[in-house]
């Protein structure tokens, strides 16, 4: 971190205000493959408080620690059995808690309408355990959080071990860390995280982890670009009005049994059975608001990458939460990763060479055929042949889509008010990874956090398609 710029007043260790007698829990089918991953970073970025810093990080000390006794989990360390099994040990061993300042950023500086790319700060200043990788969660703490004041703000950056928690647990645990900051009451809590293990998830498979243990599988210091797009509600009702347009269902249906699966056994619906005619048994045929923009995208991303086969293919990754695609359904608090990856594939000259319905139905069809069986047989093919998640762009071709902008973000209010902006690290991200964030004003509103290569993110600025439905920050 640089000296000369954000400095660090202080770091200690957060234990929970009470006991843990929770017994281990062992990692998941969903949770393994994240051991590789980075920790989770994102934040919030907030203005002043009404009392002093000094106050303020009293109070995220004690209420951290209230909020730990809650999610005991994250006060523990990893550890691997003489079986072979990784079990999160719920020690209270505690969290890193880090107070920093950078008085010479405002509030306006690191997200005024003018800024084009996000700023530098969150992703070299304002997080801690920046690129560790989640089996370091052995030895490490599997949080941190850090405060960092600003001249007329304060932003509060959160960090996760990727094995422990998807984005549904993470901002289960950031929400009620803010709720106990603002209520200042340890008894009380909305909805307690459910940590049971008796799930579908649960498996005596043992993941085989390389000597020395597991790396990324992508390269971490390629030179990237990154910026938040928003989209308003209304221009994102435009573009679902275009997607779902009648859709030539044989043309697609053809086009969809060209391609194989990679993975998670389920490529453009293929096997599910439901893709013919109907959308599904249920008639949710619908493209839905999320679906339409990221079609948009994977349009206009593909045009500027350039590519000059139109057999090549380009896969859109989708990250997905199972939790209630399972029958039964899964508690909707469950603690953990309860999430897979959907890849849809298409080729770069169907791509652009037909209309937004095409991507867009391909995409739906897709995330409506991921069902309790396709979760299954997900679970399944992992357990056959039980691996690591490989995170990156490895054709060139390839976009990932994670987080959502149904997450509770801008709920984070420690008590005087809503957060400014959602901002990311530098976890986990390479060409091609977008993140979805819901947009301030909500309402349907929605950010996506693009990271590309400096000439595709030229390109896609460039791209009068694309950029027509982007609404400027005010």
């Amino acid at each position: 971190m640089p000296s000369s710029s954000t400095t660090i007043v202080s770091k200690c260790v957060i234990h929970p205000d009470q006991k843990s007698n929770m017994k281990p829990l062992r990692l998941s089918v969903s949770d393994l493959p994240m051991l590789s991953c980075h920790y989770i970073q994102k934040g919030v970025l907030l203005t002043a408080p009404p009392s002093s810093f000094e106050d303020m990080i009293l109070s995220f000390k004690h209420s951290l620690s209230i909020a730990l006794s809650h999610f005991p989990a994250l006060a523990g360390r990893l550890e691997t059995d003489s079986h072979g099994y990784v079990n999160i040990v719920c020690n209270d061993a505690g969290v890193d808690f880090i107070h920093a300042k950078a008085k010479h950023l405002t509030l306006n500086a690191v997200v005024s309408p003018s800024l084009v790319d996000v700023h530098p700060c969150f992703k070299e200043e304002f997080f801690a355990y920046d690129m560790t990788i989640s089996y370091a969660g052995h030895n490490t703490p599997l949080a941190a959080v850090q405060v960092t004041e600003l001249a007329d703000g304060v932003f509060v950056g959160c960090t996760v071990n990727h094995s422990v928690t998807d984005g549904t647990s993470f901002w289960h645990f950031f929400n009620t860390f803010a709720a106990v900051t603002k209520g200042g009451s340890a008894k009380k809590l909305l909805r307690a995280p459910d940590f049971t293990r008796e799930t579908v998830f649960n498996s005596a498979a043992v993941l085989p982890v390389p000597s020395g243990g597991p790396t990324v599988t992508f390269d971490a210091n390629e030179p990237l670009r990154e910026r938040v797009f928003h989209f308003s509600r209304e221009a994102i009702q435009k573009l679902k009005q275009r997607a779902n347009n009648t859709v030539n269902n044989k043309e697609l249906t053809e086009v969809m049994g060209k391609h194989v699966n990679d993975g998670w056994k389920v490529v453009n619906g293929n096997g599910n059975g439901n893709c013919n005619g109907m959308i599904n048994g249920n008639g949710r045929n619908e493209i839905s608001s999320f679906q339409s923009l990221s079609a948009q995208l994977w349009r206009a991303v593909t045009r500027a990458r350039k590519f000059n086969d139109p057999a090549k293919t380009s896969t859109f990754r989708m990250a997905v939460n199972c939790r209630h695609r399972l029958e039964p359904k899964m508690d909707a608090f469950y603690f953990g990763n309860a999430i897979q990856s959907i890849p849809t594939v298409a080729t770069v000259g169907d791509i652009l060479s037909r209309d937004l319905r095409f991507c867009a139905d391909l995409l739906h069809r897709n995330v409506v055929a991921h069902d309790d069986a396709t979760v299954r047989r997900g679970i399944e093919d992992w357990e056959s042949a039980p691996r690591l998640f490989p995170l990156g762009n490895f054709d060139g071709a390839m976009i990932t889509m994670g987080s959502s902008p149904r997450f509770p973000m801008y709920e984070n209010d420690f008590g005087w008010g809503r957060p400014v902006a959602i901002r990311s690290g530098k976890a986990n991200k390479f060409d091609g990874k977008i993140s979805a964030f819901p947009g301030r004003e909500g309402n349907g509103s929605v950010d996506l956090e693009v990271v590309l290569a400096p000439a595709t993110m030229a390109g896609l600025e460039n791209d009068m398609e694309f950029m027509q439905y982007v609404t400027q920050f005010v």
